[in-house]
């Protein structure tokens, strides 16, 4: 079986490639490297032994996303190419509707035309805005979310939906929780360009020295420390919740199914909970101030992953710890090939 990864050399992308190429998949890679760099997919290579085929450019650019269907029978997509930075979309909202709605739109065209089914997208648990209660699943109630990035979540989880049901089609929607951590060989992990969007990079790159503080964003909430709290779900074993999402739609008999599963770990961490965790099992400290509120920001988020257990038989079980100690792994390795270079 074919698959085309879009945004495959990116975070959550690159760890799915390689568990899809260790389940004996063929993976057609189209990323256009804007959170990404090349070394990721000699990586890719490294942990799996195979090299996946490797397109660079924007899905935006429908003709050569047409020449690559042409190339290749392509039996399903896992969909992750999107910008995805809360705070960042509420400074550029349009730049966000429009790269994460359009190029999900772009490839669904394709699929459409040439009678390909088996859709996974990349969505989030910032479709829920702030629940009611806690934990989420997946019956909750969508709010409006809170940033434009979330609403691209939403819309595109709407679009997918109506393809579904209008084409008969076979759709996955994977609402993520907050994934962290890198991979056990310390080869894959989160890239951040220029400063980090996410808690765990930024603590990281503060610990190493990179940056002089960790900001907290407020210390006010109505929660046990003050902090916001997350469910925070490692990032292999969400890329193997793919696989699991993946085969389940090849393997269905109807022609029009709509999953949507929540990927998360079921227990919520506040962020100084993280940061303490982090400073344990890596044995290095990390300077914090607390800052204001950021937008686009809410309370508290955590799932219950029940559904994914019951019906695609997967589970997060990698401890907080162990996943903030591959993060600093990969940092380490980030360091040393930036002095070699």
């Amino acid at each position: 079986m074919t698959i085309l990864v879009t945004g495959g050399l990116g975070y959550i992308g690159s760890h799915t490639v390689v568990e899809l190429l260790k389940n004996n998949f063929q993976v057609i890679i189209v990323d256009d490297m804007s959170n990404s760099e090349k070394f990721i997919l000699d990586n890719i290579e490294k942990i799996a032994g195979k090299r996946p085929v490797f397109f660079p450019f924007d899905l935006r650019r429908k003709e050569l996303l047409a020449q690559v269907f042409d190339a290749y029978e392509i039996d399903g997509c896992i969909n992750f190419a999107a910008y995805k930075a809360v705070g960042e979309s509420q400074e550029k909202p349009l730049d966000y509707y429009e790269n994460n709605l359009y190029t999900l739109i772009n490839v669904l065209q394709e699929f459409k035309n040439r009678n390909i089914s088996n859709f996974i997208f990349s969505s989030s648990c910032t479709v829920y805005g702030q629940a009611d209660e806690q934990p989420i699943d997946e019956n909750t109630p969508l709010k409006t979310p809170e940033s434009s990035y979330g609403k691209t979540k939403q819309m595109g989880e709407e679009i997918l939906k109506d393809f579904a049901t209008a084409y008969q089609k076979k759709v996955s929607l994977l609402r993520y929780f907050n994934p962290i951590g890198s991979h056990p060989s310390a080869l894959l992990g989160e890239l951040p360009i220029g400063v980090p969007n996410n808690l765990v990079p930024y603590v990281t790159q503060t610990a190493s020295g990179i940056r002089g503080k960790l900001s907290i964003w407020g210390n006010d909430y109505p929660t046990e420390d003050g902090t916001a709290v997350r469910d925070y779900i490692y990032v292999v074993d969400l890329a193997k919740a793919h696989v699991k999402a993946l085969q389940k739609l090849m393997n269905e008999t109807s022609e029009t199914v709509i999953d949507i599963y929540n990927l998360g770990t079921g227990k919520g961490s506040s962020v100084l909970e993280v940061v303490n965790a982090f400073e344990t099992a890596n044995s290095v400290k990390v300077p914090y101030q607390i800052c204001e509120r950021r937008a686009g920001d809410i309370t508290v988020a955590y799932a219950n992953a029940d559904k994914a257990e019951r019906e695609l038989g997967w589970k997060a079980d990698t401890s907080l710890e162990e996943a903030l100690r591959t993060t600093w792994e990969w940092q380490k390795y980030l360091e040393s090939r930036n002095n070699k270079s």
